[in-house]
């Protein structure tokens, strides 16, 4: 799935008319967390709706998810919620969760992972970058999500992403540009919001983006920012990589 390309006009229009909304469906069975939630989405474009809502909305549906659960637990939840909505984006908040549990949700459908330790404003953030067809993950849990996927790795040496020595090799490849959108990246940004802070066009930002997946080998954008999180960082200490001022 190509998380550049924004899913559908309805989504779109979230960021071009203020004055839509967001169904929401809020899957958590502690009410005290329910009241906290809602009290967090209160004035925001995402307004909460009941999770028996049998017909899909003209507007986009959010299923934002709040519950403590093993990895098959969270893995049927997801793919329940895609089922009944197959155009809804599905978002897990939690405190914690293991990487071999985080891997399986995004394989099910996942389409985000917040930490309950974020502020209100990053959260709803995070939130519309979801809706806007962004995968994202809480900087909190990519490092762990990195090891989990180096281990796999070292399990299948044939597997696509390159780690090991081979990296710092791929890393030297990599332009002071390029090292920059991955720096970005991992920090979860989206093509709009690096193309912004770099002062550079959106098209430019998902061509520079092509060449990264292709020379790091990665399937899309989260496998990259994995990537990224631990190699672009030592091949800086070896002074591989020198970011563009």
């Amino acid at each position: 799935m190509n998380h550049d390309v924004v899913y559908n006009e309805q989504i779109l229009s979230i960021a071009q008319n203020a004055s839509l909304y967001v169904t929401t469906v809020l899957v958590c069975q502690n009410n005290l967390i329910r009241s906290g939630i809602s009290h967090i989405l209160s004035g925001t474009l995402f307004v909460l709706s009941d999770e028996s809502l049998e017909h899909p909305s003209e507007l986009p549906i959010l299923c934002l998810i709040h519950r403590d659960q093993a990895a098959d637990e969270l893995t049927e939840t997801v793919e329940q919620l895609k089922a009944q909505w197959p155009s809804a984006r599905v978002v897990l908040l939690t405190e914690a969760i293991k990487p071999a549990a985080m891997m399986q949700a995004f394989q099910a459908g996942l389409d985000g992972l917040c930490s309950t330790s974020m502020n209100r404003e990053p959260l709803i953030k995070a939130l519309e970058l979801v809706m806007l067809g962004e995968t994202f993950i809480a900087p909190a849990f990519t490092l762990s999500l990195f090891h989990e996927a180096s281990h796999l790795q070292q399990a299948h040496p044939g597997g696509a992403i390159i780690v090991g020595p081979a990296a710092t090799a791929v890393a030297n490849t990599l332009s002071p540009r390029e090292a920059q959108i991955l720096r970005h990246l991992t920090q979860g940004a989206s093509n709009k919001h690096i193309a912004r802070e770099l002062g550079l066009a959106e098209a430019t930002i998902k061509v520079h983006l092509k060449a990264i997946l292709r020379k790091v080998r990665a399937a899309n954008r989260t496998q990259a920012a994995m990537w990224a999180q631990q190699h672009l960082s030592l091949a800086a200490n070896d002074g591989f990589i020198i970011a563009a001022e």
